[in-house]
């Protein structure tokens, strides 16, 4: 059955204020969105910095909502509202008492690196085993992690929860809302670290999802990330499973980019590289947990969203490995590692500015174009910002490299000197657009003009 609470309980969770003719009538449903208003629903009005829900309350209780959540700031004589100090703790607040009526694995996954595709091959593992609910989009944070697991459902068996982050102190929230059964930190990198400002700091926000953990969970950490290993002690001491390439109680051998073999047994990867091979044994190490079969997951499969580990073959034997989703320094060195060990005649990164490092950006950078020299590859394209574009060049010298101001005119570039038995990587933060890049050239493929 999906979500169901009477007004009396909805007002009952939130202590609120309400002016509500009939507490007995039943809410089939929490939403914040009035355009998609049906009868039995209860309107949510969040207030943002662009935008503020409680204009649209008058709407949405014409549309057929039994009630509407408003906050105290609101001024009207409608009936049918519930009063409340501030909306999304609100919602947050009804999202953690649903949680809570169901007796199933909640699974959260973090990390620096990683976490979205932990979570996709996690949720694809588990439904050969049931039904899972698990994280859309980039609804990872303190309105996406309500609005997931207000969908829980009585026919879910597991659900998997992915928990973004951009400041200290958010992982703590989202940990506290979900009350997660089994916390996956994948590593501990440089993400946002010109927000946090070292490593150390992302790592103590990242173990925010252990320090808020209920006792009696399980934490499944990256064993080949010390700095992770280190900090998690800090803050919990209960039961732990570790993955890892180096170590661990799931110890994985990686064979080729392909393959993995644990205790003699070989699993082909849903995803190939190294980095994916890490991700890999945490879903092995969650299965573990769980107590289930893993002997299903030799060949499992998975579909990732669009600009995550993305690989289209074109004519004339042209290879377009696309990660344009996002780049950080640790996913852009694995990357890069993939294309190398990719099979092909030539091969060539086009790479884009890594943002939010604040004063550790043209470091980075630079070892970024260093590990491009160090893994021979054969050119270096790059649409990026200055004077991080400087940064890779130096660091990849002599690597031959060639720096672009538009998306247009790398599409042009790439156009007029493509060969047969080209492997391209394209990767870079969202915010360069190097996925225009993509679809350009996929375009002139379609439209064969080579």
């Amino acid at each position: 059955m999906p979500f169901h609470a009477t007004l009396a309980q909805l007002t009952e969770v939130l202590g609120a204020d309400h002016s509500l003719s009939d507490l007995t009538k039943i809410a089939t449903h929490i939403t914040t969105d009035s355009r998609n208003i049906k009868p039995g629903e209860v309107f949510l009005a969040l207030r943002g910095e662009k935008f503020d829900g409680h204009n649209f309350v008058n709407s949405a209780l014409e549309q057929g909502a039994i009630a509407a959540i408003v906050d105290s700031q609101f001024q009207s004589q409608d009936s049918n509202l519930l009063i409340v100090s501030d909306t999304l703790a609100a919602y947050q607040a009804i999202a953690h008492w649903w949680r809570k009526q169901f007796d199933i694995p909640v699974i959260a996954i973090t990390g620096s690196v990683g976490k979205t595709t932990t979570k996709e091959l996690i949720a694809a593992a588990l439904s050969q085993y049931g039904k899972v609910l698990k994280t859309q989009a980039n609804y990872n944070n303190e309105i996406g992690v309500p609005k997931t697991l207000l969908e829980l459902d009585h026919d879910h068996n597991y659900a998997v929860i992915e928990m973004g982050m951009r400041a200290p102190g958010e992982i703590a929230l989202l940990t506290q809302i979900a009350s997660p059964d089994i916390a996956v930190i994948t590593n501990v990198g440089t993400a946002h670290i010109g927000r946090l400002g070292s490593e150390t700091a992302i790592a103590q926000a990242k173990c925010e999802l252990l320090a808020e953990m209920p006792p009696n969970a399980i934490a499944v950490l990256n064993h080949d990330n010390p700095l992770l290993l280190k900090t998690a002690q800090t803050v919990w001491q209960g039961q732990t499973i570790t993955y890892g390439l180096e170590g661990g109680d799931i110890h994985g051998q990686l064979i080729d980019s392909e393959t993995l073999k644990i205790h003699s047994i070989p699993f082909h990867l849903p995803l190939p590289g190294e980095h994916n091979a890490l991700n890999f044994l945490a879903v092995l190490a969650v299965v573990k947990t769980l107590h289930l079969d893993e002997s299903r997951l030799t060949n499992l499969e998975v579909s990732l969203p669009g600009g995550r580990s993305q690989k289209f073959e074109l004519p004339h034997d042209i290879v377009i490995l696309d990660e344009t989703y996002n780049a950080g320094l640790e996913s852009m060195l694995a990357a890069l590692k993939l294309l190398a060990q990719t099979p092909g005649k030539r091969h060539i990164a086009i790479l884009g500015t890594m943002k939010e490092l604040g004063d550790r950006s043209l470091d980075f950078h630079q070892q970024v174009g260093a590990m491009a020299k160090h893994l021979r590859l054969d050119q270096l394209l790059i649409l990026a910002d200055e004077p991080e574009a400087t940064a890779l060049t130096i660091g990849a010298s002599p690597l031959k490299s060639q720096k672009f101001a538009t998306h247009e005119a790398l599409i042009e570039h790439l156009k007029q000197t493509l060969q047969t038995g080209d492997r391209l990587l394209f990767k870079a933060s969202r915010a360069v657009g190097l996925d225009r890049v993509v679809e350009g050239l996929r375009s002139v493929f379609s439209e064969q003009q080579f």
